[in-house]
């Protein structure tokens, strides 16, 4: 390992990426090689013949596609990019080790792209980063700002042939807007001028853990963005130097919803907008269902506004928000109206957040549930299975298969089948089916005339396909 070289020496060299396919490493190469720099990667998925598509359309915008052998890494000046999951044995790390390369985590290269541009915008909590980034990207775009945006989600906005993995878009230099992360700890690398924080609540790590990563953020941001119908994170306020509020029920919430103003819809809502600064007020339409997409979007016109956007401009650019892919993301309604969502829960928040939107309107409602790896099944397991208890009812559903697994020494002793047990405990219905094939004979053999059908998990881009293919099967 060598130096950390000035960031002008660093952006001259050549980066390679393990594991460029990854929601994480994907923005950041595009960000890389929008801005002139020489990007290749490696990927296991690339090497399965997992998602074809996607790694043809990487070749198609230039990026040097190599096995993840080692054999891309070919020079001492190289820059790694690999996330600390990435071990030593690796044959790409190995080989950069060998070579002394430069090793970065992704979280590393995004702090030094966030904290050398003229202003960073960044966006924190358990829940809604990746949607409130992307609103806020599409404000700052919409009225002319050129942001750029890293995201962990495809933002249908910015989506073309040429781009069809759009989680990046390439703006100027003079404003960053970024998700950051607390799960592993990152988010002390960010100093942002705008510190967006969404909520506060159990995910990788204690709350104990949360509470000091989120408060050290709050007082690094020169303005800060809390959401104060959070009580935990209105509990970070006296951390801030400069703050705005948000909120859908606190009343002293800078901006806000006028009472009684909401109407919510399966597939969209309408909301009066207040800004109590100077009581005006200014009307929302989201396509995005869920009052937890009010909350995003209140969050995204705040941050907007805390970077000079007015509130009347930032309403009326959200009008024109398409969503992101994977957030409640509806692959379609049969004949026989039965609808499937492709959907990124994986914690308890957002799985509950989820099934609150779908309870919210009649229909029965099937769930299939691929955790997101064993270590945060053990961590979070019977979080979610009180979730799933709790948020459905007696004739809806709850599949699990085993866990995302790619490799690696992670204990895999606790799976799906205690989840299960620990749903069925709790008085829900749940059952375990380790494939995905018998899951989708099962729900198919199931599945009925206005059924909601909902496939939820994480870090695993397949999920979506398995969603079409599922919705083309029941049409």
């Amino acid at each position: 390992m060598t130096d950390m070289p000035s960031p002008e020496d660093l952006f001259a060299r050549p980066f390679f990426f393990c594991g460029i396919g990854g929601s994480g490493m994907l923005p950041l190469a595009q960000i890389l090689a929008g801005r002139g720099a020489q990007v290749a990667g490696s990927d296991r998925s690339f090497d399965q013949g997992r998602l074809p598509e996607k790694f043809a359309s990487l070749e198609r915008q230039g990026f040097e596609l190599h096995p993840q052998d080692g054999s891309g890494i070919t020079s001492g000046e190289q820059v790694l990019v690999a996330s600390a999951a990435v071990e030593d044995s690796v044959p790409d790390a190995k080989r950069a080790n060998e070579l002394e390369c430069l090793r970065l985590s992704r979280a590393e290269l995004n702090s030094i792209l966030f904290n050398t541009s003229g202003a960073g915008l960044a966006v924190a909590g358990t829940s809604g980063k990746s949607t409130v980034t992307g609103m806020l990207g599409w404000i700052l775009q919409a009225c002319g700002r050129e942001p750029t945006i890293m995201n962990g989600a495809v933002m249908k906005n910015f989506v073309s042939p040429e781009r069809p993995y759009a989680s990046a878009v390439v703006g100027g230099q003079s404003i960053y807007v970024s998700e950051v992360d607390e799960s592993d700890g990152s988010i002390a690398l960010y100093r942002p001028a705008v510190g967006i924080l969404l909520n506060v609540s159990l995910d990788h790590k204690s709350m104990e853990e949360l509470r000091q990563l989120f408060g050290d953020y709050l007082s690094r941001s020169r303005i800060s963005v809390i959401n104060a119908d959070d009580d935990e994170a209105l509990a970070l306020l006296p951390h801030a130097k400069e703050a705005i509020t948000f909120g859908i029920s606190q009343e002293k919430a800078q901006i806000g919803v006028v009472a009684d103003s909401i109407a919510e819809g399966p597939l969209r809502q309408a909301a009066m907008v207040i800004d109590r600064h100077d009581g005006s007020e200014h009307a929302l339409t989201l396509h995005m269902p869920g009052r937890h997409n009010l909350s995003n979007a209140l969050g995204a016109i705040a941050g907007a506004a805390a970077a000079g956007v007015p509130v009347a401009v930032a309403v009326e650019a959200l009008a024109g928000f398409e969503g992101l892919a994977r957030r409640f993301d509806v692959i379609g309604t049969t004949v026989s109206a039965i609808t499937v969502i492709d959907d990124f829960g994986h914690n308890p928040e957002k799985c509950a957040a989820t099934l609150r939107t779908l309870k919210a309107h009649p229909g029965r409602v099937i769930v299939f549930f691929q955790p997101h790896g064993y270590g945060p099944l053990q961590q979070m397991g019977e979080e979610l299975a009180q979730t799933f208890a709790e948020e459905l009812g007696p004739d809806d559903l709850v599949v699990l298969c085993d866990p995302v697994y790619f490799g690696g020494t992670v204990d895999r002793s606790q799976g799906s089948e205690r989840i299960v047990r620990l749903i069925e405990q709790a008085g829900g219905r749940a059952e375990y089916i380790p494939s995905r094939k018998a899951v989708s004979d099962r729900i198919a053999n199931v599945a009925a005339p206005g059924d909601r059908i909902v496939v939820m998990g994480a870090r695993d881009d397949t999920l979506t396909t398995f969603a079409k293919a599922l919705f083309d099967r029941l049409a």
